[in-house]
């Protein structure tokens, strides 16, 4: 299964071989049609989600959001750590995870399109339009072979999706213990070239995603891996609208 290789921690080769020996094949085997069919159903659950913590912002009931967030965050990070280690839960929790998910990127997005909303207005659909248009493109160039996922290439995406991962916790290691790490919330162009550089190898995520999925219906993966692969690009498109999001408030905020 040396295929199955993916910068996103959630596709990786390890979860398709634990797949393997969970799978049960009298239930179908995964495709792309199938993949593609829940992560839109996963994507409209963040969507509603998220619609009702902007609308609670709007309503003036922030507090009532700000709880709705905080919850998303936790309980998305359970519900993301559940489905990595079971991942034939998957088709029960990856839904949860998509609602959870929403109730957090809502509150964010309804939190700096208001502070924006003099400097840059529209910010928000800004950032929903890029973060789509990107992964148009990309499933485009990899469609067409532009970009191909060579072993070079995903050893590539994988060891900066890692490094970024290690700098964003060391970061938040610090800020507990009040060390402030200015650089990566102002708006400097080192903070702007550090979100700049975090979108492209989020985007070029999405390329190895692409391809686990591709891959993965080829092998024959569960049934239930559709809604596992589902699961897994939703994350990486999630973690690419924040990026491009704290991008966008960083340009915005310079004068």
């Amino acid at each position: 299964m040396a295929l199955f290789k993916s910068g996103n921690p959630t596709l990786s080769e390890k979860m398709f071989d634990k797949a393997q020996t969970l799978g049960d094949r009298s239930a179908g085997v995964m495709s792309v049609r199938g993949t593609m069919n829940k992560f839109g159903f996963l994507l409209a659950m963040v969507i509603a989600s998220a619609s009702y913590s902007w609308h609670l912002f709007e309503a003036g009931k922030a507090p009532t959001m700000t709880i709705l967030m905080i919850a998303g965050a936790i309980g998305g990070l359970v519900a993301a750590l559940v489905v990595v280690f079971k991942p034939n839960w998957a088709p029960f929790v990856a839904p949860a995870y998509g609602i959870l998910q929403g109730f957090f990127v809502g509150g964010i997005s309804a939190i700096i399109n208001d502070a924006m909303s003099e400097k840059y207005p529209g910010i928000v659909m800004q950032a929903v339009g890029l973060t789509f248009g990107v992964a148009i493109a990309m499933f485009a160039m990899y469609n067409a072979r532009i970009i191909q996922p060579t072993q070079k290439f995903k050893s590539i995406v994988i060891a900066s999706t890692m490094g970024i991962a290690i700098f964003y916790f060391i970061t938040i290691l610090l800020n507990w213990f009040g060390v402030s790490v200015s650089f990566m919330y102002d708006s400097s162009w080192l903070s702007i070239g550090i979100s700049l550089f975090v979108v492209v190898i989020a985007s070029l995520n999405l390329i190895l995603d692409f391809d686990m999925i591709e891959q993965g219906a080829a092998q024959g993966a569960p049934k239930f891996m559709e809604w596992f692969g589902a699961f897994g690009l939703l994350v990486t498109i999630v973690w690419l609208y924040i990026e491009m999001l704290k991008l966008l408030s960083k340009l915005g905020s310079r004068d």
